[in-house]
């Protein structure tokens, strides 16, 4: 007797359409900006609160993982220079191409702002300032790297201090050989169980955005902007000099490689870096774009983590010149070439104070103390500090990105063919595995 003949299942799985990262970032800009709207037109408390609530978890959701990341991250990429070859070489020519980009940067940034005066007819005077907090100072910035214990920099999130133990436990393994590999064997899997806690983190980012924007149009309304209309100008077009002027020439005459491909690899990085405002958060993104960039991941570990709390053409570099022209200008302080040496000698040399983190108060105090301008101009830039974050940190992060490409090109690391064929998003590409977005429907 024969069986019946088999028939389809009352329910099959379909692969419902996959909403790419960057435009679940876009949506979440987009809802921002009118939530925000709402909030600030229609009077109403509880949704500014809100939106700020979601903003402050996600940014502090990020914080949290930064001190242990960092850490292990510098600590895990110095020993793996043991596995290149030429490390020295490398490690001194990515430092160096560090410095010469930011110089390039700061010259931007000067040039922009004596050419807008971006201080001049704003409306505001001195009164309208207030000294920061915390200010940064030279003497503080020296002594303040080596830490007087081993808890405090975590406790006070000093990344500077914390790069710092990183690095000599890193050399000190290096010289311990092979007693330190267990050491080194728990470290690296930290370092993977804190990445992969991050990466869930960075898949909020599209509300995060929506939290931040929301709140800071809710709390800031257009009329701040408009005071400071040639300012954020100078800011956004001196980053985008930058990112889409100085890099792709860098790229093309340097390297000797396509720039779009770049972007099309790098992307991914510089939209987060664009919403988190956080360099070392969008860390693990940074590093995964750039070994898909053809850069040895050997050399890429390393690369990233110390360009992710010293290289920041955005926050150090462009950001700090036309913030000085600017106070300058508004309490009527004449600067003259040697200030505007000491502004670019700040930027190069000073940049690790940045560390990194959201904002960039303390370049900005270390840069107006250097000149003897008034810290209470810090006060003026305050409110409008996260629209100008924003592009500051995706100039970072690419700049961050694009080092390594350049010192791997030049020394002839580079994979070619997957610089050639970089274009997938790593963020779209994390749960091709998965089949989380297939839902069972009737037949």
């Amino acid at each position: 007797m024969s069986s019946a003949p088999k028939t389809s299942s009352p329910t099959s799985s379909i692969r419902l359409p996959k909403v790419p990262f960057w435009a679940q970032i876009l949506l979440g800009l987009v809802l921002g900006v009118l939530l925000g709207w709402a909030a600030r037109s229609g009077d109403v408390s509880w949704l500014v609160t809100t939106l700020d609530k979601i903003g402050s978890i996600f940014v502090q959701l990020l914080k949290l993982a930064v001190a242990p990341l960092v850490f292990f991250a510098i600590l895990v990429s110095i020993t793996n220079l043991r596995n290149v070859n030429n490390a020295a070489r490398l490690a001194t020519r990515t430092l160096l191409w560090f410095m010469a980009t930011s110089l390039i940067a700061v010259a931007i940034g000067l040039a922009i702002g004596l050419i807008t005066n971006p201080g001049a007819g704003t409306g505001l005077t001195p009164q309208d300032g207030s000294k920061p907090d915390h200010a940064g100072s030279w003497l503080d910035f020296l002594t303040g790297i080596v830490p007087t214990d081993v808890i405090t920099p975590f406790t006070e999130l000093n990344v500077l201090q914390i790069v710092f133990m990183a690095a000599v436990a890193g050399v000190a393994a290096l010289k311990l050989g092979e007693k330190a590999q267990p050491i080194l064997t728990l470290s690296q899997a930290v370092l993977e169980l804190l990445q992969k806690a991050l990466w869930w983190v960075i898949r909020l980012a599209p509300l995060g955005t929506l939290g931040l924007i929301g709140y800071a149009i809710a709390e800031y309304g257009w009329n701040l902007i408009g005071k400071y209309a040639t300012f954020t100008a100078d800011i956004y077009v001196g980053c985008a000099l930058v990112m889409f002027g100085v890099y792709p020439t860098l790229l093309a005459t340097v390297a000797k490689v396509n720039p779009l491909n770049f972007f099309k690899g790098a992307w991914p990085a510089i939209q987060l870096a664009f919403v988190s405002r956080s360099s070392v958060g969008t860390m693990p993104v940074t590093q995964k774009v750039t070994e898909r960039l053809g850069v040895p991941k050997e050399y890429a570990s390393f690369a990233v983590p110390f360009g992710s709390t010293t290289k920041m053409d955005g926050c150090a570099s462009i950001y700090p010149a036309i913030a000085a022209i600017f106070i300058a200008q508004i309490f009527d302080v004449h600067l003259g070439v040697g200030d505007y040496l000491l502004i670019a000698f700040v930027s190069v040399i000073g940049s690790a104070a940045t560390a990194g983190l959201t904002g960039a108060t303390v370049m900005l105090t270390l840069t107006l103390s250097t000149l003897g301008l008034p810290l209470e101009g810090v006060g003026l830039l305050m409110a409008i500090d996260p629209v100008l974050d924003m592009m500051r940190t995706a100039t970072n992060v690419a700049g961050q990105a694009l080092v390594p490409v350049l010192v791997s090109a030049r020394e002839k690391i580079l994979d070619r063919h997957a610089y050639d064929h970089a274009s997938a998003s790593a963020l779209d590409d994390a749960d091709t595995t998965d089949d989380r977005h297939a839902v069972p429907v009737a037949a």
